[in-house]
């Protein structure tokens, strides 16, 4: 059986509402991802939170050392879960997440978090390029609408061509349901 570790991606306070930058379905995802959290470390394996914060104060959302760009309390660390700091969309990239699940020895990763179409898309990608099998819980996970050339497309919309990107080629995309039956 390959190590896993479960990557909790970007569940921080300015995604929620009253924050800078709020996402539609953010309670419901961190409440799947509370629970995908507890079963995880039920099982004693790694957890590994990645934080995001924008190197520039006047960013606009998660500015540094903002109560915004803090870990929502619902998926808050444990002292003995490492919290990566990054500046980019992808997790990996100018981290020390590699050498985190390296020193685990960790195959495969599970990953929950926000936005579907920025970090968790970012970070699901470069898992598989890297070799890791993935798995992304497409419930515990959270996104908003966004705007093209003059047009809305509502956030369920982007969530779910997100999702089905990510099925087709790079991850297996379950509900947290199906994931705790496993």
């Amino acid at each position: 059986m390959s190590k896993h570790a479960l990557i909790v991606i970007d569940i921080q306070n300015d995604y929620f509402p009253g924050g800078k930058w709020t996402l539609v379905g953010a309670e419901r995802a961190a409440d799947n991802a509370a629970r995908i959290l507890a079963a995880t470390r039920g099982k004693g394996d790694l957890v590994v939170h990645v934080r995001h914060e924008f190197e520039s104060s006047d960013a606009p959302f998660f500015t540094p050392g903002s109560e915004g760009a803090q870990i929502h309390p619902k998926v808050a660390p444990q002292d003995n879960e490492p919290v990566v700091l990054k500046h980019k969309v992808n997790s990996f990239l100018n981290t020390n997440l590699k050498a985190v699940l390296d020193e685990h020895k960790v195959e495969a990763v599970t990953v929950i978090g926000s936005m579907s179409h920025m970090c968790i898309d970012g970070f699901t990608r470069a898992a598989a390029d890297l070799g890791y099998s993935v798995t992304v819980i497409h419930d515990a996970c959270a996104s908003r609408d966004l705007e093209f050339n003059g047009q809305t497309v509502p956030a369920a919309h982007v969530h779910a061509a997100y999702m089905a990107s990510l099925a087709f080629a790079y991850a297996q995309v379950v509900s947290t349901a199906d994931y705790l039956k496993g």
